[in-house]
């Protein structure tokens, strides 16, 4: 079953539980997609028919062994993609999600490999996330959401969740990048020290090293 649109279905189910363990919904995943929940219902039916994903009615999606291989591959498209176009080309971090989307169904894997050559096999995308290597191999270390971090806490930004670019500038305004330690604390956070204000909803979006 190959199509633009199971990959992005596939890649969708395997980045809900990346970074949590819940289980997406189809309610969820059709939120996610921007797509109504009876077109997203039979598109579960067709990959689950493919030996993609697994469900039953009204239950969570779960991506099979051969499924979450095929997410790994479009996510190590996407997130390439994304890397090189912050290193070869100046985009901002908040500028590359949408540019991805659209590349990671074009490019060839010729082409795909070429850029992972030349950005020297990165292991992480601009935003922290893990890139997938030509085996599907994914290296991550014990991580915890900023929003649960209890108080007193240390932890370096491993991720930072890219699908609010407005969020993503005003972060970045913030001084709140990939690899910046921060302190949790029982008003706020310390940011290398110095006490800082988030933006509204940064706490649900950033994720420290354990």
């Amino acid at each position: 079953m190959a199509s633009p649109a199971a990959d992005d279905y596939l890649k969708t189910v395997y980045a809900h539980t990346e970074w949590q363990d819940a289980p997406i919904t189809p309610s969820v995943l059709a939120a996610k997609l921007g797509i109504a929940p009876s077109s997203v219902t039979e598109m579960v039916k067709k990959l689950a028919a493919a030996g993609l994903v697994s469900h039953v009615p009204y239950g969570a999606v779960r991506l099979t062994d051969a499924g979450t291989q095929r997410a790994l591959a479009m996510v190590r498209r996407h997130r390439l993609i994304e890397t090189w176009l912050v290193q070869e080309f100046g985009y901002g971090w908040d500028e590359v999600h949408d540019e991805a989307e659209v590349l990671e169904h074009t490019i060839s894997d010729r082409l795909l490999e070429g850029i992972d050559a030349r950005l020297g096999r990165p292991r992480f995308d601009p935003h922290g996330d893990a890139i997938p290597d030509a085996a599907g191999v994914v290296e991550r270390e014990p991580f915890v959401l900023l929003a649960d971090a209890p108080s007193g806490h240390v932890g370096r930004v491993l991720r930072v969740d890219d699908r609010d670019p407005e969020l993503l500038r005003a972060l970045e305004g913030a001084g709140v990048t990939v690899a910046a330690n921060i302190t949790t604390t029982p008003t706020g956070i310390e940011l290398e020290g110095t006490a800082t204000e988030l933006p509204d909803g940064a706490a649900q979006v950033v994720w420290l090293s354990a």
